[in-house]
């Protein structure tokens, strides 16, 4: 039987140690959500291949021969190498934190669009902002939002005041207007951690 055959753009979001001849990838597609790719780590570069990276909005054409439990590499061609992020640890460290935590949720059919948006914002701002980690707040926030968790009505309704204004300005105002204290802003992402466990389904490690 032919194995089956997809054609689809993805956001790279974790690269696994390889093993022989074959790097291990988890991408996101917003046409067909989480899918583990395979590509062969060639000797030589093939003509109409590239080798996939961290972060890297790719266009794949894939083949599976187990029913999509995972697909191979037939084709790849990258369409936006987001390789400033790797510049900065900090930069490096939330993104490869809200990439992980994309990959570990199945996303549903209804919000793959918005997640795709999302992944595509958020790895641009990893590698243009000073403010890596505001990043990491408003894409693990919006990320639970889309997902279709109350984080507005219940968890940020419920916080104190002046906490209340601080996620209003972290979520509202453009990067480049906040000066908001690592350490606030730490707290805060905490605070949304502990909730996001308690109360919802997101798998955060």
């Amino acid at each position: 039987m032919p194995g089956r055959i997809l054609q689809t753009d993805a956001f790279v979001l974790l690269r696994r140690p390889p093993a022989d001849t074959f790097q291990f990838f988890s991408v996101f597609s917003p046409e067909h959500g989480g899918l583990f790719v395979l590509q062969r780590i060639p000797k030589k570069p093939a003509p109409g291949s590239q080798p996939l990276d961290l972060f890297d909005e790719v266009s794949l054409q894939l083949e599976s021969s187990n029913q999509g439990q995972t697909w191979f590499v037939r084709e790849a061609r990258v369409q936006e190498r987001h390789a400033a992020i790797g510049r900065s640890y900090d930069a490096l460290r939330f993104a490869s934190a809200l990439a992980g935590v994309v990959a570990r949720n199945p996303v549903p059919e209804e919000s793959r669009l918005q997640v795709g948006a999302l992944l595509r914002a958020a790895f641009t701002a990893f590698g243009t902002s000073a403010r890596p980690d505001i990043v990491f707040f408003k894409g693990l926030y919006c990320f639970a939002r889309d997902e279709g968790y109350p984080v507005k009505q219940e968890w940020a309704a419920a916080l104190p005041a002046n906490d209340r204004s601080q996620v209003a300005v972290l979520l509202n105002q453009p990067l480049s207007a906040q000066s908001a204290p690592e350490a606030e802003v730490s707290r805060l992402q905490r605070l949304l951690e502990d909730y996001l466990r308690g109360h919802t389904e997101v798998l955060l490690d």
